[in-house]
């Protein structure tokens, strides 16, 4: 069973955002592509509120999982320059990620 939350994004009050976030990232690992795009929609629902995870998936993870938080972080837009700012400067060895991010959202 897939967690996409296509009809039901309003999970907030059931659970906690990064619960929520962590299950549908996990489910990203064998899931075939139209449930990754349903996955990666649902996600972007969450909007600001979702960026910090984000940008630590970004980070961290490998694969489907760093593409579809990259890919959100995008789609989300401006929302996600301040915090992906933010930890590029405190890691050096994410700035070149962070700036990829920031151009593709500002379009230069």
């Amino acid at each position: 069973m897939q967690a996409v939350l296509t009809n039901n994004v309003n999970v907030q009050s059931e659970y906690n955002l990064d619960q929520t976030l962590e299950r549908l990232f996990g489910d990203l690992d064998t899931a075939d592509n139209m449930t990754k795009n349903a996955i990666e929609n649902d996600i972007v629902k969450f909007g600001a509120s979702a960026v910090d995870f984000l940008v630590n998936k970004v980070r961290t993870a490998k694969g489907a999982q760093r593409g579809v938080a990259a890919m959100s972080l995008i789609r989300i837009g401006e929302d996600s320059i301040k915090p992906l700012k933010d930890v590029a400067i405190k890691d050096m060895s994410f700035q070149w990620i962070a700036n990829y991010l920031i151009r593709e959202i500002s379009g230069r």
